[in-house]
């Protein structure tokens, strides 16, 4: 006992030592993370590349274009384009008050028999919402200067977005080699249960990056193209904010349909183009449940929307961007990890009803329980039954 609770103190310093590492390193780790993320996303494409007889390197060249590719068009067309059509909602907003002050306040007054206009300013609070955004684009704009008043701010931040295509190469490259090295570091009598959790975690998490990731994508798309073809100023922003919020189940539908439902009566007034917004979220919300989520996601374990959102804030909050990028990755072994503690627990003696378990992992088998709840020897035409047989070591 004395040397297990000794290692067990040893990991957790390993441990502890680790978290103020990365605590103390998070200003230069940040473009290491972001390429060993984009390695790890690559890696499956580039595998199924080498079974199907290409080259390594080939396979990563291939892999490594066609991410540069995607990453080419965001950069150049869609960054752009969701600025301008951020520009455009604040441009709007004085038509949004305008129509709360002599059409949404005067119908729900008329309608519900209440006194809303001493409670509600629409002009009050579209100045407080441009006002706070130009301080908003203020202190961007002070931190823009600041950058470049300082010759080695910005060599940093140059240095660091040019060092996330190499090292994201490198990586796809030696993603294999490297994997092997760290499963050879393992302690042997650990090394089958970490690999097994290791697994788990990669499916957690990538069933949720790489399958809800791609549903938030595509239903992104939809609604930005169809709200754009109903006329609405920005709903290309629109409509790709509620594709990124779709990782909430009902939450992106609600938070877009809502907007677009809101800027189609302020834009337009008629029941036609809103019936419009209600046929493009329809569309998505169906194709999201038959299409979608059956093709993208299928049966793989996702994370819970709620602990996504929870690492994600507690992640930034903690380290900042490095641990918004950190967040769904140790989220995803944190939920293995709690798994396989529920498992242990629901099979050891601590829980009072011990389980058959199986697996090779030192879960308790109760084959115990039986014989206290039937001392008698079982007969069989005057023998013994046979002992149940304990599985796994």
């Amino acid at each position: 006992m004395n040397d297990e609770a000794s290692q067990r103190w040893q990991w957790l310093a390993m441990a502890v030592l680790l978290g103020l590492l990365i605590w103390l390193l998070a200003p230069i780790l940040t473009p290491f993370v972001m390429a060993a993320l984009f390695a790890w996303l690559g890696d499956p494409l580039v595998d199924r590349l080498e079974a199907a007889g290409r080259r390594r390197t080939t396979a990563v060249l291939t892999v490594f274009a066609f991410m540069a590719m995607i990453g080419g068009i965001v950069l150049t067309l869609l960054l752009p384009l969701m600025v301008e059509q951020v520009g455009q909602m604040i441009r709007w907003l004085p038509n949004l008050a305008d129509w709360l002050t002599t059409t949404a306040v005067p119908w729900l007054e008329s309608r519900f028999k209440l006194s809303l206009a001493s409670y509600i300013n629409p002009e009050g609070v579209v100045a407080l919402i441009k006002e706070h955004w130009q301080q908003a684009g203020g202190v961007a704009s002070n931190i823009i200067g600041s950058l470049t008043t300082s010759s080695l701010a910005i060599l940093a931040l140059i240095t660091n977005l040019a060092l996330i295509p190499v090292l994201t190469f490198f990586f796809l490259r030696d993603w294999d080699k490297m994997m092997a090295q760290l499963r050879e570091l393992l302690p042997r009598p650990l090394e089958p249960t970490i690999m097994r959790l290791a697994r788990e975690s990669d499916a957690v998490l990538g069933g949720f990056l790489r399958g809800q990731l791609s549903v938030m994508l595509a239903l992104g798309t939809i609604y930005a193209v169809g709200l754009w073809f109903t006329g609405i100023s920005f709903g290309l922003l629109i409509g790709f904010v509620a594709g990124l919020l779709s990782f909430v189940p009902y939450l992106g539908a609600i938070i877009g349909f809502t907007a677009a439902a809101i800027a189609s009566l302020v834009s337009f007034g008629d029941v036609p183009h809103l019936l419009l917004v209600v046929l493009v979220f329809a569309i998505g919300q169906t194709l999201e449940g038959t299409v979608l989520i059956p093709w993208l996601v299928g049966d793989r374990i996702g994370m819970h929307p709620v602990a996504v959102i929870f690492a994600i804030m507690a992640g930034g909050q903690l380290f900042g961007f490095l641990g918004v990028l950190l967040a769904l990755p140790v989220a995803a072994v944190a939920m293995v990890l709690l798994r396989y503690a529920h498992e242990r627990y629901r099979g050891s003696a601590m829980y009072g009803r011990p389980r058959q378990a199986a697996g090779t992992d030192g879960a308790m088998v109760a084959t115990a329980a039986i014989s206290e709840l039937d001392p008698q020897p079982a007969s069989n035409g005057g023998q013994t039954a046979n002992p149940v047989p304990q599985s796994g070591a």
